[in-house]
């Protein structure tokens, strides 16, 4: 078996040394406003950092003698923090899960899996899918690899891939990516596919009715005016005569 890689823990970055706990005996100073002060003993410079109601940092523990400045040690922290804070919320975290198949494997299972393939990109996570053969299924490599491609294919809409599948010992690993429209619900694409239909409607009816011809004010009347008017014309021509 391979052996696993062992992470070492983060170790947390450490702080600076703040007045008293500086330990060197003499420290260049630097002033609040980035002047250079000079050689001072450290307890004159903690002194003259207190006269300003402020803190001596040491900010360059590795020179000799240490660099410490005069600064507001809490505006400073805080500075950082919000600064560090800011990176975390712009930085895009890579999330990478995995889901493991048999060759084998039955089509409700399968439909299972690929469920769950779907929900991790939707969730814009990386998915590393594993294909597990046992025995004599290693003879056959490309089962799994056609397994593999199938997947790809039926995710295709929010999935990509970016590791095609390559065959590790007896395992066979492909990695898919999120696409760009993973995450964006399909009920979205149809209301606004509905939308454009009702107003594609609306422009045709509108240009049927401006192309129908008005319709003279004597067709307006019953069909039977017209007999009407023309019977009257011979009955007057009589009285004439």
């Amino acid at each position: 078996m391979r052996p696993r890689r062992q992470v070492e823990p983060v170790r947390p970055v450490p702080q600076a040394r703040v007045n008293d706990a500086i330990r060197a005996a003499r420290v260049r100073l630097i002033d609040e406003d980035g002047s250079q002060v000079g050689l001072k003993d450290t307890k004159e410079a903690i002194a003259y950092a207190h006269s300003k109601d402020l803190d001596l940092v040491e900010v360059a523990s590795q020179a000799d003698p240490p660099v410490a400045r005069i600064m507001d040690y809490g505006k400073y922290r805080y500075e950082q923090e919000q600064k560090a804070k800011l990176a975390r919320k712009h930085q895009s975290q890579i999330h990478v899960k995995e889901i493991k198949l048999r060759p084998k494997i039955g089509t409700h299972d399968y439909e299972t899996k690929k469920g769950h393939v779907v929900r991790f990109l939707n969730q814009r996570a990386k998915v590393k899918v594993t294909i597990m053969f046992r025995g004599r299924e290693t003879t056959h490599p490309e089962r799994g690899r056609d397994l593999l491609m199938r997947l790809a294919e039926d995710v295709s809409e929010i999935g990509q891939i970016e590791s095609p599948p390559l065959l590790d010992g007896r395992n066979m690993v492909m990695v898919l990516g999120p696409t760009k429209n993973a995450g964006v619900a399909k009920t979205d694409a149809k209301t606004e596919d509905t939308e454009r239909g009702e107003e594609a409607i609306q422009d045709q009816r509108g240009r049927e009715d401006l192309a129908q011809p008005a319709s003279p004010d004597y067709a307006a009347g019953p069909r039977g005016e017209e007999p009407r008017e023309a019977e009257a014309l011979p009955a007057e021509r009589a009285g004439r005569v």
